[in-house]
């Protein structure tokens, strides 16, 4: 048996890329979060400035640019699920699990996750 290790498939929704990387803002303390890399209807990919401590909550309003009938944001619960150092100094990647989202929202990111 070799040493090879065979990456496994995490991810339990298809993720979306987005055209741009819209900023996702913090809405209880009113500050950038990070920018919008990758989205699916369960968790989010983000790339910081900051580490967040191990499984931190957020409450964000994410853009939805594109969306059906224009741009769209939608508000969602967030928790830190994994962090890694990206290849720019100073940035991190962010993976994060959606905890909360409005029925209203819920809709707007499957319309929008429908349209790649």
């Amino acid at each position: 048996m070799t040493g090879q290790v065979i990456p496994l498939e995490q991810r339990r929704a298809p993720r979306k890329r987005t055209a741009s990387s819209p900023l996702v803002t913090d809405t209880i303390n009113a500050r950038p979060l990070g920018y919008l890399c990758n989205l699916s209807a369960s968790g989010v990919l983000l790339l910081t400035g900051e580490r967040p401590h191990s499984e931190a909550v957020f409450q964000v309003r994410l853009p939805l640019a594109g969306a059906p009938g224009g741009a769209s944001t939608i508000e969602i619960g967030l928790q830190e699920q994994w962090q890694q150092p990206a290849a720019s100094p100073g940035q991190i990647w962010v993976g994060y699990r959606i905890i909360s989202i409005a029925p209203e929202d819920a809709v707007a990111l499957v319309q929008w996750l429908q349209r790649a």
